[in-house]
């Protein structure tokens, strides 16, 4: 029992584990916007804000809105080398640090902002890239807002601040996106959705029309072998039964049918196998069968109006042979259960298999 419960508990930690895995694979997958406001005061004394969503959140940003006033490197724009890289020491009041790409890895940058108080790191793209962004990887800083912008808005802002105004920002997180929620991957899923619909509703037409059909096909033929069991039946021998028949005498006899014994004036039915019923109980049953209940002789066939399609496929079947053999021995001859064609043109004139049927048929030809 205990190992049992071991290894239940072994599956829900993998199941978990792998759980936990695509999580964190399809939050790595999203790709964050940012909302970027500046807010300063111009030549005129006029405030000026400016509000886009021109940012990128990196891999490993913390996903909150900051505020802060802009503040760059001394030195080299990239905000790269040995601290102190900034002319602040505190995070009051507070500072988000504007440094250029390039020159050393996106951690450094951010690390060396960090350990200086920046509440957020804004980095802005290589000269010549426009407005062009990409999203920053920095595994080695995080627990802090870090974006990425592009080159144009990023000299503006640089070009403020060189000047001596004061630029306030505030980066606010924006909307995610993904590969299952870009445009043409959702007009990919719609297409998709599209033709496996189609397919499906297709594949269901096929089906139901196959069946009818086949069960259209299936009721032709019930109705073709009900005329000829109509046939069939015409042809057999109806008899009366009188008081000194033996089948009126005994209790033995009995209609297999209804299972009642036979009474004198019962109007019976001879099959092509000899076997007698009521009229009205084997009727019913030879259209439905057009077999015999007890020997499942085919009246049909017994009196050659079998229809085309069973003669075509008995023509094609290959006739049954049995073999007889001595213990220990090879076969010694084969007998073939049905009678092949003979011949002899008057070995199979005028065959019947119902014995009424001979009796007419040889006092015709007398």
């Amino acid at each position: 029992m205990s190992v049992t419960m071991g290894k239940k508990t072994q599956h829900c930690l993998l199941l978990l584990l792998c759980l936990s895995e695509l999580v964190h694979f399809s939050a790595a997958m999203v790709l964050w916007t940012a909302m970027v406001k500046i807010s300063y005061i111009n030549s005129n004394n006029m405030t000026v804000d400016k509000y886009c969503e021109c940012g990128v959140f990196g891999r490993n940003s913390r996903l909150e809105e900051v505020s802060g006033i802009v503040t760059l490197p001394k030195g080299d724009p990239r905000g790269c080398g040995p601290d102190p890289v900034y002319s602040r020491n505190s995070s009051s009041p507070a500072w988000i640090a504007l440094v250029k790409r390039g020159n050393c890895t996106f951690s450094d940058k951010i690390n060396a902002a960090k350990r200086q108080g920046a509440v957020a790191v804004v980095v802005y793209n290589t000269d010549g890239s426009g407005n062009s962004t990409t999203q920053m990887a920095h595994p080695e800083a995080d627990g802090i807002v870090a974006i990425m912008i592009g080159n144009t808005q990023g000299m503006e802002v640089v070009r403020l601040v060189t000047n001596g105004t004061d630029v306030d920002m505030t980066v606010d997180v924006g909307s995610p996106h993904g590969p299952w929620m870009d445009t043409y991957w959702l007009y990919f899923l719609s297409i998709a959705f599209f033709i496996v619909t189609v397919a499906s509703i297709a594949y269901f037409v096929f089906i139901t029309a196959n069946r009818l059909y086949n069960l259209s096909r299936h009721r032709r033929a019930e109705r073709r072998l009900k005329s000829e069991a109509k046939k069939a039946i015409g042809r057999l021998q109806v008899r009366t039964l009188k008081r000194g028949d033996e089948e009126a005498q005994s209790d033995s006899h009995m209609c297999a049918v209804c299972i009642e014994s036979y009474k004198a004036g019962d109007v019976v039915t001879v099959l092509t196998c000899d076997h007698i019923f009521h009229k009205v109980c084997i009727e019913p049953w030879l259209l439905e069968r057009r077999t015999c209940p007890m020997c499942k002789c085919d009246i049909l066939k017994a009196l050659g109006v079998e229809d085309d399609s069973k003669e075509d496929i008995s023509s094609e079947t290959p006739a049954e042979v049995t073999v007889i053999t001595v213990a220990g021995g090879e076969p010694m001859y084969e007998v073939p259960l049905t009678d092949p064609v003979s011949l002899d043109p008057e070995r199979h004139q005028h065959r019947y298999d119902n014995r009424a049927f001979e009796g007419d048929s040889e006092a015709a030809r007398g």
